[in-house]
């Protein structure tokens, strides 16, 4: 396309074709690491320990402990990656052809899930296969993040960001009705009693829930086409320069950020915060199929709640967030994380914080269904503020490399939570207790925000 064609576009739709990127990719986050693929890994993991030997309780943290080392590899893959990524893109002027290799891998390798087959042969591939996906997953989040500042003045890129999240967790929603309806089989149905595939995959197989990866695959190539079509950049490089250039100015941007109390303080509290989230994220579904033994109907239940929470709470995040500022919605949605933390370490199947439950209760249940929808909604309700705080500390005129910083936040320490919950699950050998560095990594998060103007540095 041309520059003329491209500048012909008109903003409404250029914001249209950018939200439709949170819609293309949040299947692989609902379905993929949260409500199915995870809990069927974690599943899967699980009986293959037990089948060698090792008791219940040994086999479900062995299973928690290698999905938060695979979590953890591909946080570290993800952070140096997309810094310097997005560094290279800014000073070439170009992040399309960059978009474009994270989409095929992705989807190639969203794809490939559907080779997790139950007997557990493939355990270490499946894992290494979503580790890349989540890779290119988040590489091309990058990328898109970098077009946020310019699709509106700063005061309305709140309500945008907050709007383009509720949409990715409406259509987060929609794939998983379509997941459990048509495909997940449990017991050798789906959730509302069809045969998988309308009878053309093989429950015994499992190939109805295993049918999630081209599930997101397919999903991910249908709804980019607006992004690509409606979201454009001129093919003239905004600056000259070759990687070495852009390392050095990537340099100087990082050493420049220690002269930025606000930004600096904002990296590392969001360095903290959303890594805690995404450990609830990676770890929600896997808690509860290991910790409370569910099974399709409670997980999905569970999805519906928060993928629902995740869309309407967003949204209204977005309208605060124009009216007060992200700070204080990031404030109020980190303390309600906080909370959920505290219930999911202190419940299991029998007890909650040490309380005897009667057989049989569903206290348990009950509890972690409104956790389900806490997590929802505040995980979309603080990333949308996060994203529009970034955009008061950004750079005009390196967008791309700010949101290299922003992914670098999320994911320099994005190994810290998989990694801790591994850790604390392998020492105390308990599923439950493993979530418990959570809480800690979320308190670091908000001491951090103090330091962090309301609306950014750049007129500092």
């Amino acid at each position: 396309m041309s520059d003329a064609t491209a500048e012909k576009i008109s903003l409404k739709r250029r914001i249209q074709g950018w939200m439709m990127f949170d819609w293309a990719t949040q299947p692989f986050y609902t379905l993929g690491l949260t409500f199915i693929f995870g809990p069927y890994f974690a599943s899967v993991a699980s009986d293959t320990f037990l089948n060698t030997g090792m008791d219940e309780t040994s086999a479900d943290a062995t299973a928690q402990t290698i999905w938060s080392w695979g979590q953890a590899i591909a946080g570290i893959f993800v952070a140096v990656i997309g810094i310097i990524a997005g560094a290279y893109a800014d000073s070439t002027g170009r992040r399309m052809p960059w978009l474009w290799a994270a989409s095929i891998v992705f989807i190639f390798c969203a794809w490939m899930l559907w080779y997790m087959v139950p007997d557990g042969s493939t355990i270490w591939s499946s894992l290494i296969i979503f580790s890349i996906a989540f890779i290119a997953a988040e590489l091309a989040l990058v990328f898109t993040n970098a077009v946020l500042p310019s699709l509106g003045e700063q005061n309305d890129v709140g309500k945008i960001s907050g709007n383009g999240a509720a949409l990715g967790y409406t259509g987060g929603i929609l794939s998983l009705f379509i997941m459990l309806f048509f495909f997940f089989d449990d017991g050798g149905k789906t959730f509302i009693g069809l045969e998988p595939g309308f009878g053309l995959l093989d429950p015994d197989k499992r190939e109805g829930t295993r049918a999630v990866g081209p599930l997101i695959s397919i999903w991910f190539i249908i709804f980019m086409v607006p992004y690509f079509l409606w979201v454009q950049e001129n093919k003239n490089p905004n600056r000259e320069g070759g990687f070495g250039q852009s390392m050095k100015e990537l340099k100087a941007s990082l050493l420049g950020m220690l002269k930025r109390p606000s930004l600096f303080s904002f990296m590392g509290a969001q360095m903290f915060y959303r890594d805690a989230l995404n450990g609830l994220y990676a770890f929600g579904g896997v808690y509860a199929v290991l910790v409370l033994d569910w099974g399709l109907t409670q997980l999905g239940i569970f999805g519906i709640l928060g993928g629902v929470s995740a869309a309407l709470v967003t949204w209204i995040s977005g309208k605060y967030d124009r009216k007060l500022g992200p700070k204080p919605v990031i404030y109020f949605h980190v303390w309600v994380l906080i909370v959920v933390s505290l219930c999911i370490i202190g419940m299991s199947r029998t007890s909650f914080y040490g309380i005897v439950l009667p057989d049989g209760s569903s206290l348990p249940d009950i509890i972690f269904y409104v956790c389900g929808a806490a997590i929802g909604g505040s995980g979309g309700g603080v990333y949308a503020a996060s994203r529009s705080m970034m955009v008061r500390h950004t750079n005009p005129n390196r967008p791309t490399e700010a949101f290299g910083l922003f992914a670098l936040a999320g994911k320099a320490t994005a190994f810290l939570a998989p990694l801790l919950i591994g850790v604390f699950t392998y020492l105390l050998n308990d599923a439950r207790l493993g979530f418990s560095p959570v809480i800690g990594l979320f308190i670091l998060g908000l001491i951090l925000m103090r330091w962090v103007h309301p609306k950014g540095d750049q007129t500092d």
